[in-house]
């Protein structure tokens, strides 16, 4: 029987747990961050692989369907078309095996899925996905190759034997494209499962929810449209995969004319039917876009921005002192031996956040180029494949492209129509394929062409019809004086970075000179947290003698309120997430850092929360030193190497804004980055504050009272400039002095 008391044994299981569920926790979030950073070659393999197969199993057994319950031969009467022609009846092997595939798809199907919900083994589900899916198409090749290897396709009736009086029916391509997905869908599978055995990536699904939800929208697609044209098949007395024409036709809103509902139940039922379908489109198409713009552009810009930034890193100019960061971009920097680190990186941030926009760049141009590139293939090659089907009807080249192109555009004027067996089954499978291109299209146009349009409109407007508050000259002055006073930046991988001038950019500029400009910032936030409130609850602890409480009270203060003004920042972001300057992220990592204690960590049990909660690179010495301007490696130099001095106990040793670890260069977003660091400290104080212990803070009143004490604190500004120093220098020294105590 244990000797510890109930109540304490509960506490220790509490933190016990929580320590653990930390550490997971920690793992998780590296694991993320290395998925994030790591070349994205099997992110194909691990989620795109098992999301097409999940998507287009489905409509390759649509298609079998539509094979499945209909012949194959049909008998061409003398002056007859084929699409008029008399059905020839399928011998019974031919059925049996045709039927046997679709089983052996819908098996496959029915595995995968229950493999991405987790209810059947990875192991026990991706072999029999891949064999159903494999033994599919195999089995509907073999069924046709069987057909097609007699010149009369096996029929034994004597009037249909020659060649001109037979064809194959729409039901034999919907085999051939049956087929063709099956067997891809088992070898994308089959890639998937290499390589989780190989440990590229963990043998589980990792799909989004808005991943899954586009996989069950095909599957409604799929069924709702198959369901429709049997109904319509009924009422109007139309052929089943004339029926399923019409209704693709119908539901992605092309409205060719040459089949439509004749009697008052058809298009009764037209209502419903029609409203129902497009609904199911706009969601498919709406999950494409989220999907796109969710993983896609996501997983395209990290691995981008890491590939730029990896090229930065290994162009540097030491003698021209500039940093190349796209093929006719360059960004400058100093190397001077008076430089101090601060100003550095700022110097480095400046190159990460001019990488990061290039990679942003490079990412909607090659987006755009993709998409493009896709649809026009889609277009020109389905006007090929019609070209051909349509030879009966003496189309040329370009009445297919006339053709295609109102049908992608869903305009169906209806003056050219499709006569053929083998047209119709292709362009069902065109036209949905058409859907995710297009959609990607528009997205990608939004990006880049829809927002030049956009710019360009609202200044045609403000020097026309529509002049701004400071008027049409006004504006006609800022586009002149920007055309003459600045060089062109091409978009992309040709822009040209910008020159930064700032006087504090300035080589020769003092590391006192640095500081101070940093505390007059730090000073001009601060002073947006004051209120008459909080002012009399410092003072009265600064009467009572008590300014280390003054200075804790007013930095828990402001840690609550940044965290609700960074929360706001997050909420009003939208899908574009704020990126903060080089003067927030000061600020920020002021109140972030707070000195080192190892040990302090051991006063926190079930809580990960260091006291110091960003790197030592990271935070902003509160110091002013002369050793700042002493010579030290430049980062980029010696290509973010982790040998800088040890004489810099600001900075650390190993972090640069251009390294992988840079926040500017991880899974979270900056407002994320920062709040969860800022919550992190504000627990932390009161993790403090409860355990009764007290720690200097990184801010103190005294440095607000030193900048603003005659604009805020007019009472305290008959002291004199030396007592401030002296009381600032006292304040250090305390600080070191605690600090030295926490180390022995």
């Amino acid at each position: 029987m244990s000797g510890i008391d109930p109540g304490v044994e509960d506490g220790i299981k509490r933190a016990a747990d929580d320590v653990e569920s930390d550490e997971h926790e920690e793992e998780a979030a590296k694991e993320a961050e290395e998925d994030y950073l790591e070349p994205s070659r099997w992110w194909f393999a691990s989620t795109l692989f098992p999301l097409l197969a999940g998507t287009l199993g489905p409509i390759a057994s649509g298609f079998n369907i539509c094979a499945l319950v209909y012949n194959w031969r049909v008998y061409v009467p003398p002056g007859a078309s084929e699409i008029h022609g008399e059905i020839i009846k399928d011998p019974a092997w031919l059925i049996a095996v045709n039927g046997i595939s679709l089983v052996s798809a819908l098996i496959a199907n029915m595995s995968l899925l229950l493999n991405m919900a987790r209810r059947v083994r990875f192991s026990i589900a991706q072999p029999i996905t891949i064999a159903g899916f494999l033994f599919a198409g195999v089995l509907l090749v073999c069924d046709m190759a069987a057909l097609v290897s007699s010149p009369t396709y096996r029929i034994i009736q004597p009037k249909a034997q020659p060649a001109d009086n037979h064809a194959l029916s729409s039901a034999f391509y919907y085999a051939i494209f049956a087929s063709a997905i099956y067997i891809m869908t088992g070898s994308l599978m089959g890639v998937t499962v290499y390589g989780a055995n190989h440990g590229y990536y963990k043998k589980d699904f990792q799909l989004t929810s808005s991943q899954r939800t586009l996989m069950l929208q095909t599957m409604s697609f799929v069924t709702y449209l198959l369901l429709g044209a049997l109904v319509f098949s009924k009422v109007e007395g139309w052929e089943y995969l004339d029926a399923v024409f019409w209704a693709d036709v119908t539901l992605l809103t092309v409205g060719l004319g040459d089949f439509s509902p004749s009697t008052d139940l058809g298009r009764g039922l037209l209502f419903p039917f029609a409203i129902g379908g497009i609904l199911i489109v706009g969601l498919v198409i709406g999950s494409i876009r989220t999907l796109v713009l969710e993983r896609g552009k996501e997983k395209l810009t990290a691995r981008m921005t890491e590939k730029q930034r990896e090229s930065a890193v290994d162009h540097v100019n030491e003698q021209k002192q500039t940093i190349k960061i796209g093929l006719f971009a360059e960004e400058s920097f100093s190397t001077h031996p008076q430089t101090p680190l601060a100003q550095r990186r700022k110097q480095e941030f400046q190159v990460m956040r001019r990488v990061q926009d290039m990679a942003e760049n490079r990412r909607r141009y090659l987006a755009l180029f993709t998409s493009a590139t896709v649809a026009l293939l889609l277009w020109m090659g389905g006007a090929a494949v019609f070209t051909a089907t349509e030879h009966r009807q003496s189309w040329t080249y370009f009445n297919a492209l006339y053709f295609s192109y109102t049908s992608l555009l869903t305009i169906g004027y209806g003056d050219l129509v499709l006569l053929s067996n083998s047209g119709k089954p292709f362009f069902v499978l065109w036209s949905l394929l058409a859907v995710p291109s297009l959609t990607i299209l528009i997205s990608n146009m939004g990006d880049t062409i829809v927002k030049w349009v956009t710019e360009l409109t609202d200044w045609l407007g403000a020097v026309t019809v529509l002049p701004g508050d400071e008027g049409v000259r006004h504006t006609l002055r800022t586009l002149l004086r920007s055309l003459t006073h600045s060089s062109f930046s091409g978009p992309g991988i040709f822009g040209v970075a910008p020159k930064h001038e700032d006087p504090e950019t300035e080589p020769r500029a003092s590391a006192a000179a640095i500081d101070d400009r940093l505390r007059s910032r730090l000073a001009e936030r601060l002073r947006a947290h004051l209120e008459e409130e909080e002012l009399d609850d410092m003072e009265e602890a600064q009467h009572r003698g008590d300014e280390l409480q003054r200075d804790i009270h007013f930095y828990n203060y402001v840690l609550s309120r940044e965290c609700r003004n960074v929360q706001k920042d997050l909420v009003n972001s939208g899908g574009s997430p704020k990126k903060y300057s080089w003067g927030d992220w000061e600020y920020y990592l002021r109140l972030m850092g707070n000195g080192q204690d190892d040990d302090d960590t051991k006063s926190f049990p079930g809580q990960s929360i260091p006291n110091a909660l960003v790197p030592d690179a990271m935070r902003i010495d509160r110091r002013i030193s002369t050793q700042d301007t002493a010579v030290s490696p430049d980062p980029l130099a010696q290509r973010v190497s982790k040998t800088a001095s040890s004489d810099d106990s600001s900075w650390g040793q190993d972090w640069s804004w251009l390294s992988p670890s840079s926040p500017l260069m991880g899974t979270q977003t900056e407002s994320q980055w920062i709040l969860e660091k800022l919550s992190a400290a504000l627990e932390r104080e009161l993790n403090r504050q409860r355990r009764g212990a007290r720690k200097r803070p990184p801010i103190s009143f005294a440095e607000l009272k030193r900048h603003v004490r005659g604009e805020v604190l007019g009472g305290e500004s008959s002291r004199t400039e030396d007592e401030l120093r002296a009381e600032e220098r006292e304040m250090r020294e305390g600080g070191a002095d605690e600090k030295r105590d926490s180390s022995r």
